[in-house]
């Protein structure tokens, strides 16, 4: 199992949101590329980027950011939000992004990202709320099962599913892991935990899953509720 940590940017910034609400953004460095530069010190092999308001825009919106985070670690990166067609993901695979993350697109045009998938690392990106999937940056609910978005990229080539309970992200109280483990068995593909990571406790809880891949740490990293050091020991 790997634990990512997470830089979600905004305004050239690295903040967290609290259940995905734009307005409750908390900033927590005026320098994501340091960030970044500390987790891998503390041992990580992974990044987890979202460029929030790409999300919400629906195409790049904090390039500069990205690039800089690039040039100054060795992390293996994975990069979420706006990124809508495969011109974006060839722009971003020059930069050096390892792997990218389709979330409202999958929703809308699923056979996109499998013809992408097939050319280039995808991860894709289920965020639901109450089991319902959220698309557009969270702001829209759609009418979909999350489970079943899930089983419509079974065999489809894509390296990672990063599942998120909207209501959970941010807020500190434990992940979801039995949502997690309903994408995974409706999948069969690896299966990344994001959403409410508090403490080590998750991570145990997590790795004690077969089902979990891997977990994203966010607000627990820039709140001091987890020791990422000792996380990476854990495992």
């Amino acid at each position: 199992m790997d634990i990512l940590p997470a830089i979600d940017l905004k305004d050239g910034k690295a903040v967290r949101l609290s259940k995905g609400l734009m307005e409750s953004a908390k900033i927590y460095s005026d320098e994501p590329w340091q960030v970044a530069k500390k987790f891998e010190e503390l041992g990580s092999k992974w990044l987890h980027i979202v460029d929030l308001n790409g999300a919400f825009k629906g195409s790049p919106a904090n390039l500069e950011q990205i690039k800089k985070i690039r040039e100054n670690c060795n992390l293996k990166i994975e990069l979420g939000g706006g990124i809508r067609d495969e011109e974006t993901i060839k722009m971003y695979i020059k930069l050096g992004v390892d792997r990218l993350i389709l979330g409202s697109i999958a929703v809308k045009d699923p056979q996109f990202v499998k013809n992408m998938a097939s050319r280039y690392p995808i991860a894709v990106g289920i965020d639901a709320k109450d089991g319902m999937v959220a698309v557009e940056g969270w702001a829209e609910v759609s009418n979909m099962k999350a489970t079943e978005l899930a089983k419509e990229f079974a065999n489809a080539g894509v390296e990672a599913i990063i599942c998120t309970d909207i209501s959970k992200d941010g807020m500190l109280c434990g992940v979801n892991v039995e949502f997690t483990q309903s994408i995974a068995l409706a999948s069969k593909v690896d299966t990344i935990a994001s959403g409410g990571v508090k403490d080590i406790s998750d991570i145990v809880n997590c790795k004690n899953n077969g089902n979990v891949s891997g977990v994203i740490v966010g607000k627990a990293f820039y709140e001091g509720t987890i020791d990422l050091e000792e996380a990476f020991k854990v495992l």
